[in-house]
């Protein structure tokens, strides 16, 4: 590679949603910024390339999953992952993106030099080899979870003669065709699943040691289709999309305020399908909707698979797996030919990257989020971790729009660094704040290792997206806790400042 390929102005870490959103938007507000994205994986698309399970498809509407300067077009709103991997190569290949993307790039670790402003990134080649990459810019699109290991619940299958599967590792010759299948846990990827292997299976059946709450609404957005044929395609896409921002929004606030009334209000939709005798305490989870993320179900498949009597739900806890399957604390034995643990992501924080400045390694617990895009301290780097109560592409959205202004507030000003500056003195001053305020169980086992979150903003990881777009479009960058600095002779400012407040 040359010295242009290897040498970047900014370097984006993963080709999915995020990655390629930070990539449109370079090439639409920064133009001439060199730029690379380096995928671990063989294809772009990220968790939808990643997730090969029956039935894979988005949990939320495409007019909010989609990018805010790529109309989603399709029927469906509530699409598959070949209608998503689509809609990211179309873009990717009419922007002129996907040249910058080199696949088969693992990132081991990231040094930060303050005196030149580069970042020295290793990469590794799926044959070993290792390469070294500069940029001046960082941006870690690479998701939230950990891509190599699934949550481990300890389960112990010994005894099970018949196949264990992990979504995440779904195996492309899968044979389940009249066979008995129980898929354990009841979040999104189960409620997926079940529908779609009850079409072929024997029976399937979802065993759950606590309920979720499940919303059902139809696959396609019918006002969005109406729109689209009356008025232009991009505005059709922005009455759409905020039309469901604010339906986001509205919901879960009621929620929060009403839960009696929400609750009764998705138990009726249940009912509607199911008819009055359906099990209630099936649907009933412990906590109040939107404590956990809701679960989607498209046009009321699942509804309609127990129904029929294709599915079930069992809700007890595992005494443990046997030959056949498994026993319940119940003393009953659920038969299986094949279990699939559906029971959650371990989390992870900035695609397990060993990060550091100056060579001294950055412990992301230690740090605040600044503008839940950048942190505290941390030079010349952003990330995405997207909305818990709404799309994820609308945080990606207005980070890559801030990160943008950021490096074009950079180039006005001749500096190299940008770095949110939080002193000792600030710092003993701010109130923190509970970073996720969810109960979801993939969410309490991480938090141990999630970034700083203070009450006051900037220092936070909102959740509420049309303050946070309102905010990151129209603050000034140059809001005098992002501090802009020429590299070299600046280079130690930061850490007399801090020394200063101690």
């Amino acid at each position: 590679m040359s010295n242009a390929d290897t040498d970047l102005d900014v370097l984006i870490v993963g080709a999915g949603i995020s990655g390629i959103g930070m990539a449109a938007h370079l090439e639409m507000h920064c133009p001439g910024r060199r730029y690379g994205i380096v995928e671990m994986r063989d294809n772009l698309g990220g968790t939808w390339d990643l997730f090969r399970y029956p039935g894979i498809r988005s949990d939320s509407d495409m007019h909010t999953l989609g990018f805010d300067f790529e109309p989603w077009t399709h029927e469906k709103s509530i699409a598959d992952a070949p209608a998503i991997l689509d809609y990211l190569n179309q873009i990717v290949d009419e922007r002129g993106i996907r040249q910058h993307i080199r696949f088969g790039h693992r990132v081991l670790s990231a040094d930060f030099d303050r005196a030149t402003a580069r970042w020295t990134v290793t990469v590794e080649l799926k044959d070993g080899e290792k390469k070294r990459l500069t940029a001046n810019f960082l941006y870690l699109g690479s998701g939230y979870y950990d891509y190599d290991q699934p949550y481990d619940p300890g389960f112990a299958f010994d005894e099970f003669d018949g196949q264990v599967i992990h979504p995440q590792f779904w195996p492309e010759d899968l044979e389940f065709a009249n066979k008995k299948i129980v898929v354990i846990g009841s979040g999104a990827t189960a409620v997926t699943i079940v529908p779609a292997m009850a079409e072929k299976a024997e029976h399937v059946t979802m065993l759950q040691r606590t309920p979720t709450w499940m919303f059902s609404r139809p696959a396609k957005d019918g006002v969005a289709n109406f729109l689209r044929k009356i008025l232009p395609e991009k505005l059709a896409y922005r009455i759409t999309r905020w039309k469901n921002i604010k339906m986001q929004d509205i919901g879960f606030k009621r929620a929060r305020t009403k839960p009696e009334k929400v609750k009764k209000f998705l138990h009726d939709k249940i009912e509607k399908v199911m008819g009055k005798d359906f099990n209630r305490q099936d649907f009933t989870p412990p906590y109040n909707p939107w404590d956990q993320r809701l679960c989607l179900v498209p046009d009321d498949d699942l509804f309609q698979a127990i129904k029929s009597g294709l599915a079930s739900v069992k809700t007890a806890k595992i005494s443990r797996f046997v030959e056949k399957g498994i026993e319940l604390d119940t003393g009953e034995i659920l038969e299986a030919d094949i279990i699939i643990t559906a029971t959650g992501l371990k989390l992870a924080v900035a695609g397990k990257i060993d990060v550091s400045v100056d060579g001294e390694r950055v412990d992301f617990a230690e740090r605040f989020y600044y503008k839940g895009c950048m942190f505290s301290n941390l030079p010349n780097l952003a990330v995405v971790f997207g909305y818990l109560n709404a799309s994820w592409t609308l945080r990606a959205d207005i980070n890559s729009d801030f990160v943008c202004r950021v490096l074009n507030e950079m180039k006005a000003t001749g500096t190299q660094i940008a770095e949110p500056v939080l002193t000792k003195s600030d710092e003993a001053a701010l109130e923190e704040d509970d970073i996720f305020d969810f109960s979801s169980g993939y969410i309490q086992r991480a938090k141990h290792i999630m970034p700083r979150n203070a009450v006051a903003y900037p220092w936070r990881l909102n959740q509420e997206y049309v303050l946070d777009r309102k905010r990151m479009a129209q603050d000034p960058v140059d809001d005098g806790l992002l501090a802009f600095r020429r590299a070299g002779s600046d280079a130690h400012e930061n850490e007399e400042v801090l020394e200063a407040a101690e």
